[in-house]
């Protein structure tokens, strides 16, 4: 079943390349990576990262500092770029606080915090983990939508979806499911996703980081370069305009095949696509570009190849951003919806950067360098652990 169409109205995003959508669109086009090599305070891996510089300097507003937390400057940090404050006072003016939903994808969430909590009591000896510490404010999941509906001054639905690295590409779902129930008339979506000792030790310890950048797609990947991120955009439930883009569908799957590793014949992947062609109502022949999920993991890309496999005859151009930004987890998906927004509007398809040389094993090919194209429909993937599928439709309707 084919859904409505819903406009995009404004989006930004902010991740290593740099703080809104010019440094990201600037950074693709010239072949600059944003990642680094692992230089966060009492972490020492070998690995490379996607690090947002000096969060630390980036306060919160007056009135929201029991928010304080690296997660929640960094979508402060985000909201500010772009005109997006700008583009939610309008909607909050049109339609009313109360009519704005808020979905939001985290994994993270403040973890950082508590974990900074816990070296410093450690250190001092004692069991107190200071008033800076709080749960409901700092670290649960909710505190992002917490505090992005106090930033924004809106009231309308509120949810946050931790999914892992599909969490920000399903709140797309979500909030069209919302707007299309006539709960809410505007929809503001996306996520944030900061690093954190836990979840880089963790990825380590399931052998699981790439010592070098990470080579999505590549015969000689090794696993993945974490990263930081976030993202929103403003859906709109209005007629739609043949000039702006819009969210044509989506599709979400379960395969539940293992905690950490995707089913080895790519059949969630290829479901999640086919259900977002299917409620777009398109053919497969369609997608003009194709955000490949490519974490860079040998596991992750040949699932996800086999996916493209079942779902195209003829699969379309195609390349995988993490070697740009490193895989943003929570913030993934909304960091790649905003790439393809910005191949939409600017006719600029980026590279698969730091591939390396192809693997034979991977039937779709990749771009090697950024081309020239106006492309009028794009689709993009996010797959996380337990097998929480998405893809998401976007381009010009009509």
């Amino acid at each position: 079943m084919s859904i409505e169409p819903l406009s995009v109205t404004a989006f930004t995003l902010v991740n290593a390349l740099g703080l809104g959508c010019t440094a990201t669109l600037e950074a693709l086009r010239d072949g600059r990576s944003g990642l680094t090599h692992c230089d966060l305070p009492e972490i020492a891996l070998d690995t490379w990262i996607g690090r947002v510089p000096d969060l630390e300097s980036a306060p919160l507003p007056a009135g929201l500092e029991i928010f304080d937390c690296r997660n929640n400057r960094l979508a402060n940090l985000t909201l500010q770029q772009d005109g997006f404050d700008r583009e939610v006072e309008r909607v909050r003016a049109r339609y009313g606080p109360e009519r704005i939903g808020l979905f939001l994808g985290t994994s993270t969430s403040g973890l950082e915090h508590t974990e900074a909590a816990y070296r410093r009591r450690a250190r001092s000896g004692t069991r107190d983990l200071g008033d800076d510490l709080r749960f409901d404010h700092t670290h649960s999941n909710f505190s992002l939508g917490a505090f992005c509906r106090s930033r924004l001054g809106i009231g309308g639905p509120t949810q946050v979806v931790s999914t892992a690295c599909s969490s920000s590409a399903k709140v797309f779902a979500t909030a069209s499911r919302h707007l299309a129930s006539g709960l809410c008339d505007a929809a503001i979506v996306g996520g944030a996703d900061t690093l954190c000792a836990t979840t880089l030790h963790g990825f380590a310890s399931l052998e699981l980081l790439a010592p070098e950048p990470c080579r999505p797609w590549g015969r000689d990947r090794r696993g993945i370069a974490l990263g930081e991120g976030a993202g929103f955009v403003l859906l709109e439930r209005i007629a739609p305009d043949p000039d702006r883009p819009a969210l044509l569908g989506y599709g979400e799957s379960s395969d539940a095949h293992h905690i950490s590793s995707p089913h080895p014949e790519g059949l969630g992947p290829a479901l999640a696509m086919r259900a977002a062609l299917e409620r777009a109502g398109l053919a497969p022949g369609s997608i003009d570009y194709l955000n490949l999920h490519a974490t860079g993991t040998p596991a992750n890309d040949r699932a996800e190849d086999l996916g493209i496999a079942h779902c195209f005859d003829r699969p379309p151009r195609a390349s995988g951003t993490k070697g740009w930004t490193g895989h943003t987890l929570g913030a993934a998906g909304v960091t790649e919806v905003v790439i393809c927004l910005l191949t939409l509007e600017h006719g600029f398809l980026p590279e698969n950067l730091n591939r390396g040389e192809r693997d034979p094993d991977l039937k779709l090919d990749v771009l090697e360098a950024g081309i020239d194209l106006e492309p009028r429909i794009v689709m993009t993937n996010s797959f996380g652990f337990g097998g929480t599928n998405a893809s998401l439709v976007l381009g010009y309707p009509g």
